[in-house]
């Protein structure tokens, strides 16, 4: 099923050659997009797929640890502790 999409992509890039900059673009969006999600599925403290070994993995994060995928203005390494030790 897979290679008959694949092949009709291929003949359809073959007879309209201005679509090819189309099928770039759509495949790296997609492939973009599945990597950011295993990337926040997988590295993100939110996330818990261990509950065993590791409930709650937001508690074990310091006050300079740097979650967030980009920061604007926050230097994270001089961040100090506001709260109490749980």
């Amino acid at each position: 099923m897979f290679s008959a999409k694949l092949r009709q992509i291929f003949s359809q890039a073959k007879k309209h050659p201005s679509l090819i900059p189309l099928f770039i673009f759509i495949g790296a969006g997609g492939t973009g997009a599945a990597l950011y999600v295993l990337l926040r599925a997988l590295f993100n403290p939110d996330v818990s797929c261990d509950r065993k070994n590791n409930p709650e993995p937001w508690n074990k994060l310091g006050p300079n640890d740097q979650y967030k995928f980009y920061s604007v203005n926050v230097d994270y390494s001089k961040l100090k502790k506001e709260g109490p030790d749980f």
